[in-house]
């Protein structure tokens, strides 16, 4: 029987990572990832004493299930020479595939709460694939803050919060996410490249990454050289390169941006200044960003 492949999407996050990991559990597949942990999901995986998948670096001839992720600038280098069985995510669709495949998403704050649904007794059963996907859903709801959380996913992380033995799953989700707003020692390359995705908005190559952070303080006092380091990531190819940081406690979002600003304008309705907006209430790139710039670059 060939091996298969349980994959996340460049840059991976603690949903990319934790979910290959707990899908690959219970299917018998394994797990793999295509860059380095963030403090934060090398964090859960410390935290529940679980090995970090390994990293694969070609689709080419592989078989492969696509976790929190089915566009194809995220996926795989060669992956359009792989076979892909699966896709299991919960972001906007921009998939196309030559062969009928498995492909599950749902409108809901992460895919480790599709995981946990589709599987939810073997889970339950094991309260290390219950923590990893709790963390999931703690992080990439932002601890339900953001506004891609469903009460669905509140439901599911509160069940496996009890298998985990986690007693304060927000104080636990706090903990969590501040693994990764720690900023001291990392150059401004390191912080925006540590969640940064391509989309493709008509043609248009666009970057967008985003740091949570806790206190904005000092990403603040980083503002000349997050333009810079933008400026020099646009001249690799991109239309436009974005930066969100995202103050988690304040709930809101400075989003530093390089290209076009009548096109930002356009899109949030608020005119830049020194290539920078501030955007009260914003939280989720997938929900409140990419849909509006990709209207904005239509």
């Amino acid at each position: 029987m060939d091996e298969i492949y349980v994959i996340g999407h460049k840059n991976p996050d603690t949903d990319s990572i934790c979910s290959a990991i707990v899908y690959a559990n219970l299917k018998g597949y394994i797990p793999v990832r295509q860059g380095e942990l963030n403090k934060e999901t090398a964090f859960a995986l410390d935290y529940f004493k679980v090995p970090a998948p390994q990293i694969l670096e070609s689709g080419e001839g592989k078989k492969l299930v696509c976790v929190d992720h089915n566009e194809a600038s995220q996926m795989i280098e060669n992956w359009d020479n792989a076979e892909i069985i699966e896709v299991i995510d919960h972001h906007k669709i921009n998939f196309n595939y030559g062969t009928p495949i498995y492909f599950h998403s749902e409108p809901i704050g992460c895919t480790g709460t599709i995981i946990a649904k589709q599987n939810l007794e073997a889970v339950k059963a094991n309260p290390v694939l219950a923590g990893l996907l709790l963390s999931a859903i703690l992080s990439d709801t932002v601890i339900f803050k953001s506004p891609t959380a469903t009460e669905e996913d509140k439901a599911i992380a509160t069940e496996l919060a009890k298998v985990a033995g986690i007693e304060d799953m927000i104080a636990f989700g706090i903990e969590l996410k501040t693994k990764n707003a720690d900023v001291n020692g990392r150059s401004i390359e390191e912080i925006i490249a540590s969640d940064f995705k391509d989309f493709d908005f008509n043609g248009k190559k666009i970057g967008i990454g985003q740091i949570e952070v806790v206190e904005s303080a000092e990403i603040e006092s980083k503002a000349k050289g997050i333009i810079d380091s933008l400026q020099s990531l646009k001249q690799s190819g991109y239309e436009a390169v974005f930066f969100m940081a995202t103050d988690i406690m304040k709930e809101g979002t400075k989003l530093f941006f390089v290209g076009d600003p009548e096109v930002v304008e356009k899109a949030f309705g608020v005119k830049p200044e020194n290539n920078a907006i501030y955007l009260p209430g914003v939280m989720s790139r997938k929900k409140q960003i990419v849909p509006n710039l990709e209207k904005a670059f239509g």
